[in-house]
């Protein structure tokens, strides 16, 4: 297991950069109809030919690249000639979304229910939506739950996580940790990166499962390689003190910046104590100054790191505030612009007094 975390570790260290992926190609971007197929060359005497793979989703092709109206005439298509679940679902998606046709919750719910009805999980998973927002009809908790449920047993990762959600919440039904850990393992296994992270926590508190740093630092992995900031702190920091997994400061280190450079201030100020102290990176106080203005600017709170800066020689303090400024100016920014939506939103009227 230590091996194989270490493995993971490394990885992190050197992440690649994403493959691009082929997509298949419409013919014309207004075809109604795919085109036509070649025919299959005719294999040569003790030739192994590949299986056939299933043929192309043309419709949800044709969604995907914003050709509503052959989507959905290619889904009509296939509803027609196969009663195909899943172009019913995408039907579904059209008058939801009104893309292509009039937007129309209820005809979008009708669809949806015949895919449920012939076992698409998406369409469970939009049917309880619908039914927790009450689009399609009134609102209905009940029903969404069910819904949220018949989808995660099929392996839905959104349902089964938000289920769990709703387990912790305890509002729906009573409080279940032990349930709603169960379905953040479906929500995990199917490759929710939240789910990862929030059953990585269950198992560091013991909360609906035994506790156990070596799932929790295995779940966090798993996370903070599909990019989940919280996740890329815990198991930073998992890494940096050995916990559940082989102790690697530098892998730690590197993880503290990447997510100090997406916005996390805690990984912000773990990122200057390690530049302060020179565990897992050279030491370098002026950029452990810059670090620890931008965490304290985003809330976070490091006295002691308040007493390395304050004893700084000036030029070495002044080089980090200078570096930290373009950040503090951008929250400073962001700040400004979240007050003003605040002041902007209006206020409930006060009731008349009688």
């Amino acid at each position: 297991m230590m091996r194989a975390m270490a493995t993971i570790a490394a990885a992190l260290l050197a992440m690649v950069s994403a493959l691009a992926l082929s997509e298949s190609a419409f013919a014309q971007s207004g075809a109604a109809r795919p085109p036509a197929a070649k025919p299959n060359r005719v294999a040569a005497p003790g030739e192994k030919t590949a299986p056939a793979g299933p043929p192309p989703d043309m419709a949800y092709g044709a969604f995907q690249r914003g050709y509503f109206i052959s989507a959905f005439s290619l889904a009509t298509e296939r509803v027609t000639n196969d009663a195909d679940p899943k172009a019913m679902t995408l039907l579904g998606e059209l008058y939801a979304e009104g893309l292509g046709v009039p937007q129309d919750d209820r005809r979008a719910a009708e669809w949806y229910r015949l895919a449920a009805a012939r076992g698409d999980s998406n369409a469970m998973f939009a049917l309880a939506m619908f039914a927790l927002n009450g689009r399609g009809g009134p609102r209905d908790r009940d029903a969404s739950t069910r819904w949220f449920a018949a989808a995660a047993k099929l392996g839905h990762s959104l349902a089964a996580y938000d289920l769990a959600l709703l387990y912790v919440e305890g509002q729906m039904f009573p409080q279940d940790f032990g349930r709603a850990a169960e379905f953040l393992r479906i929500a995990a296994a199917g490759g929710s990166a939240d789910a990862q992270y929030a059953l990585g926590t269950f198992y560091k508190t013991g909360r609906g499962v035994p506790q156990d740093p070596r799932q929790a630092a295995q779940w966090w992995a798993k996370a903070a390689l599909a990019d989940n900031t919280d996740a890329q702190v815990e198991y930073a920091i998992a890494l940096f003190n050995g916990e559940g997994v082989e102790r690697n400061e530098e892998a730690a280190v590197a993880l503290f910046r990447k997510a100090a450079m997406r916005g996390s201030a805690i990984a912000q100020d773990r990122l200057a104590r390690t530049l302060a102290s020179g565990r897992g990176a050279p030491r370098d106080l002026a950029e452990a100054t810059k670090w620890h203005l931008i965490s304290r600017a985003g809330g976070e709170t490091d006295l002691e790191l308040d007493d390395v800066v304050n004893k700084l020689d000036p030029q070495t303090r002044a080089a980090g505030e200078k570096a930290a400024k373009p950040w503090l100016d951008a929250i400073e920014v962001v700040r400004k612009a979240q007050a003003a939506a605040r002041q902007a939103q209006p206020t409930q009227a006060a009731p008349a007094k009688r």
